[in-house]
This record gives C-alpha cells, structure tokens and sequence, in this order.
C-alpha cells in the first residue's frame, strides 16, 4: 500500500518546492505527474492485488486526511507563488500552474471523493470542503445524489453517450449536474420535512466559494484571484473530463418496466496502470467503485474479464478525449461491444446476472 503515499506524496513535495524555491523544481514537478507517470505505467501496466482489511481502511483514512491537508496548503500556497514570488520567472509560473492544476484534478479530486463516500461525517465534510475549495462544491450533491442513482444512464448529465464529444458534454454536464444536484437535495429536504435542520448545502457551497475567493484576493490581490480561478477552471475540467471518460459510451439496460438493471462491472471504464493508479488512489478502478461506493480505495478489485478495460492509462485517455476524432477511433467500437445486450464480443453474461446495487451517501 505504500505504493498510493509514494505516488502521491512524492508530488505534493515537488509542488512546495516550486512554490518555495522555484528553480527547477516546477519543470521536475510538471515532468512528475506527466512523462514520468506516463513511463512507469507503460513499464508497469499489471494491476496490483487489492488490499483489504482494517489496516487498508486506517491506511487510506490517514493518507486521504494528509493529502486533504496538503491540498489546502498547496492551494493557498500555489496561488501566492504563481501571483507574486519575485524567484518565479513566467516559464517558471506556468509550468508550476499546469502542474498544480493537474495535483487539483488528478489527486485532490479522488481524496475528495474518497472522502465524501467516508462513514464519518467530518471526513464527508473535509470531502466537500475541498470540492468546494475548487468551487465545485455541488459536484457532493450530483455525486451522490445523481451519479451514483443514475449513472449510465441518459438522467445522469456525467455519463456521456456514445458519439458525444468532450467539448460538447463538458458544459451540459457542469450545468445539468449543478440542476440535478439542486433538485435531488430540495427534494430529500421535501420529504424529510421537519427532520432536516440546517441550511441548504448549495448555500454552503456558495458562501464557502466565496470564502475561499475573498481568501485568494487577500493572498494575492486580484492577480491572486485570476490564477485560483483559472486553478479551479483547469481542476474542474479534469474532474468532468473523469466522467467522460470513465462512462462513456456504456448504457444500463432499461427493464420492461422502465426503469435501469441494477448499477454492475460492465458500467464504468477502467484501467490497470500501478503509476497512475497509486497517484489517483485507484481512481482507474471505477466499475467497482460503483458496485461498491462504500469500499476504501486500496480494496477496490479489478476483473478484466468482465470490465470494460481502457486501451491506455486514464490521464493519457484523458488526453485523448481532448481529440474527439481521435478519441473516437479509440473508443466507440468498444463501447459498442460492451453494451451489446447479449455482452458483445466477450459472450459475457447479462449485466444483471452479477449486478450490484450502488449504495448512497451523505455528506
């Protein structure tokens, strides 16, 4: 397991020494989470067994809080140095920047999604408060509330069809998931009537973001709030760009009774990759993550026999993404198989035959 604290504490030190003592230490850090992850998941592309236990569950508790910390100490700090260190010459800046952004989306994220699936409230909590850091905080809501209910399936605005490019989904999902989330937490108030004490959580996520906003100005000025901005704009595409990839294409079958066959593997992408799956603390291994949300990360399995596998690592599907042809090519004719209601090409069994429902949470 200490294979995830490596990965992802490795970058979290290169980070603060380019914001502390810039140098080469931006270059080394963007090379880290790019060329470097790239190469070692292309000479180590076989999964690692999972862990579990009470020892997996206090180790990822412990590495999720850390990385927490380490994501608000890296934001604050990552907008001052960016803004204002005198020892940051633009190249410096911007390599510092890219790669910030990239600890945004492809660490904090899954620590944030980690946490807000936790059993305990205050780690739900410290999970909203660093998507709401990125001022993404109705991402809990549509989560949980959205994703998790409906995912793959056309009343999820995350889960692209097949044939919808990037460029195109990423503005309906960020608009439809804020709407849905609203929806699906006015209603639980509804029904919960006099139960539910305490603000709405979108009035949480809007105070906190303009919180941390006010916060940024006081860091750094205004340049201080243009560089958490577009921080945030870049952190927030790759979480979206996440979804796209990890759901695209695949569909639940709809029952003769109009509703979806129970959440199961062949529902999310995944992939086997160790480099960047120990950065993103197994973020890769999405169809179980979905079968069973409440499992910590370091015991989430992998069967390539009977789920969908991406042709490259996650951060480099990613990237490709960004070339809708491209992605095309890659992936539209395995999603085809894969949705096939017969199991496609593989001759597996019905989805519904191993099927689990996905469990929700609150945070």
């Amino acid at each position: 397991m200490i294979r995830f604290a490596l990965a992802s504490l490795a970058l979290v030190a290169l980070l603060a020494a380019a914001c502390l003592a810039g140098g080469v230490w931006p270059v080394a850090a963007l090379v880290y989470v790019t060329l470097f992850v790239a190469l070692i998941d292309r000479l180590a592309a076989r999964p690692a067994a999972a862990r579990e236990g009470a020892g997996a569950e206090r180790f990822a508790r412990a590495l999720t809080a850390a990385l927490a910390l380490a994501h608000v100490l890296l934001l604050g700090l990552g907008v001052w140095a960016v803004a204002r260190a005198p020892w940051l010459g633009p190249g410096q800046a911007g390599c510092l920047a890219v790669a910030l952004g990239l600890f945004m989306g492809q660490v904090s994220h899954p620590v944030a999604h980690e946490l807000i699936h936790a059993r305990a409230r205050r780690l739900r909590r410290l999970g909203a408060a660093i998507y709401v850091s990125l001022l993404f905080g109705h991402h809990v809501s549509a989560h949980l509330r959205v994703h998790h209910v409906h995912v793959a399936s056309a009343r999820d605005p995350n889960s692209a069809a097949l044939g919808v490019g990037f460029y195109r989904f990423w503005p309906r999902a960020w608009a439809g998931s804020f709407m849905a989330g609203l929806r699906a937490e006015t209603a639980a108030r509804r029904r919960a009537g006099g139960r539910r004490r305490g603000l709405h959580p979108y009035l949480g996520y809007c105070a906190g973001a303009a919180l941390v906003l006010a916060v940024a100005g006081v860091l750094a000025g205004l340049r201080g709030v243009a560089v958490y901005l577009g921080l945030c704009a870049y952190a927030q595409m790759q979480i979206l760009l996440a979804d796209y990839v990890q759901h695209y294409g695949l569909r639940r079958h709809m029952g003769g009774d109009g509703r979806p066959e129970p959440v199961g593997a062949r529902h999310g992408w995944n992939a086997p990759h160790r480099c960047s799956s120990a950065l993103m603390l197994n973020a890769p291994r999405h169809s179980d993550h979905h079968c069973n949300p409440a499992r910590a990360f370091p015991a989430l399995r992998l069967d390539p026999a009977r789920m969908p596998m991406l042709p490259h690592a996650l951060p480099v599907m990613a990237a490709a993404a960004l070339v809708p042809p491209l992605w095309r090519r890659m992936m539209d004719g395995r999603a085809r198989r894969w949705s096939g209601a017969d199991g496609g090409a593989r001759g597996l069994p019905h989805p519904a035959a191993f099927a689990r429902p996905a469990e929700g949470g609150r945070p």
